[in-house]
């Protein structure tokens, strides 16, 4: 509805649900849910060196602490998906999020690596009950024209919560034993959770879907719809670019010239807040100038940002990662937007499945590179994604929606 017809129809329910969720107070149990969703999923990351040495493990070995989270999302986000879309967004969320939290605490619990990639796996399973359910509810209870902007403030929480799992568990591992960093990253999510219960609005667009509906023929259904599966395919393209860099750079920063230890390490990923920073104001840039254009020139911008990470200053590689992640959040938010532009019904599993292909293209991401670091160490890391990332842009602009503007289908 465009915005000169709200003072006319300001009684209308409809334009009073949309004020509603535009409103900032709305906002804010977006960004607790984007925290709680990345608080710990990928907070092994510098602790990578520190885990290879105590537990004498191979780089591929301790990536998996990175890879089973991903591998085990890809599992489960259409199946609490499809639970959200007859159970109800608010409550498969909370639920979601109180679980992840106990088994974050548990993984302090662990005595091998195995124990660690078991408990990891677990909270795989938990974290798209949070991070793909809420991205159907901003595409349900906002208005289209403001959908990039709610996504965007998802994703800064998103930010803002994996900057904070990361950085602290570098300093907690480099000052305490290891097992603390998931006892408090734990304690500090379930006070997420407490919250997002307690803020979260109620759901009033949400329509339980009909049980004798097969959820394989919406699945299918879904799949045959080319913009969303050129969708998932891009956003399996995004993470995987992430994490292959944000996996590997630890290996090589722990390395000469930089010899940087497991507390700095974490401290790397305060770049992530420059992207927390800008993701909120390229919301609003998404939704003019259309979801495909800003996802292509982000792309432009991140493969710059990579390319600087070849240099042999700190500073000028800390800048490098700065403006990649910036670029990546901004195409994450561009393609959660896109979702509801091609998506009709079963906003839940058409989510689940974009998570699916996301967190696979994660878990590669973060897997695959370890063979290649044999041959061509960072550098071959780099030209990997920036291959990927070409091939992301390829497919948004080949196959998605011109602009994310046209109609659903």
């Amino acid at each position: 509805m465009d915005d000169h017809c709200v003072p006319q129809f300001a009684e209308s329910p409809a334009i009073e649900l949309v004020a509603a969720a535009a409103s900032p107070r709305s906002m804010i149990p977006l960004a607790i849910a984007g925290a709680c969703a990345y608080m710990n999923l990928f907070a092994t990351q510098p602790l990578l060196p520190m885990l290879a040495h105590v537990f004498h493990a191979s780089k591929f070995a301790v990536s998996l602490t990175v890879t089973a989270p991903p591998v085990a999302i890809a599992f489960a986000a259409p199946l609490l998906g499809r639970l959200s879309d007859q159970w109800g967004r608010k409550r498969t969320m909370i639920f979601a999020a109180f679980l992840l939290s106990f088994s974050t605490i548990l993984t302090g619990t662990s005595w091998t690596l195995g124990q660690i990639v078991a408990w990891r796996f677990l909270q795989g399973i938990f974290t798209p009950g949070v991070f793909s359910v809420t991205v159907a509810y901003i595409n349900e209870e906002w208005d289209s024209s403001r959908v990039g902007h709610a996504m965007a403030v998802f994703g800064t929480g998103g930010i803002i919560g994996g900057c904070m799992g990361r950085t602290l568990a570098g300093m907690i591992a480099g000052h305490y034993h290891w097992r603390w960093t998931f006892i408090v990253l734990g304690c500090i999510n379930l006070v997420w959770a407490v919250a997002l219960a307690k803020s979260l609005p109620q759901e009033r667009r949400f329509v339980p879907a009909a049980q004798s509906v097969s959820s394989l023929r919406l699945l299918l259904g879904h799949l045959r719809n080319r913009p969303l599966l050129a969708t998932c395919l891009v956003g399996s393209c995004i993470f995987f670019s992430m994490l292959a860099t944000f996996t590997y750079v630890n290996f090589h920063l722990a390395a000469p010239p930089f010899y940087m230890g497991t507390a700095a390490l974490g401290y790397v990923f305060l770049v992530y807040l420059v992207g927390g920073v800008i993701t909120p104001v390229a919301g609003r840039w998404i939704d003019r100038l259309g979801y495909r254009n800003a996802l292509v020139g982000a792309t432009a911008v991140g493969i710059i940002g990579v390319l600087l990470t070849l240099a042999n200053s700190l500073w000028i590689v800390v800048a490098g990662l700065a403006v990649f992640s910036s670029a990546c959040f901004i195409t994450q938010a561009s393609a959660n937007s896109h979702i509801g532009r091609v998506v009709e019904h079963s906003h839940a599993l058409a989510a689940g499945l974009y998570a699916s292909f996301y967190y696979v293209g994660g878990g590669t991401g973060s897997s695959v590179p370890a063979w290649l670091w044999e041959v061509g160490g960072w550098n071959g890391c780099v030209a990997l994604v920036v291959l990927v990332q070409l091939i992301s842009a390829t497919i948004a602009w080949f196959f998605w929606t011109r602009n994310g503007l046209q109609t659903k289908s």
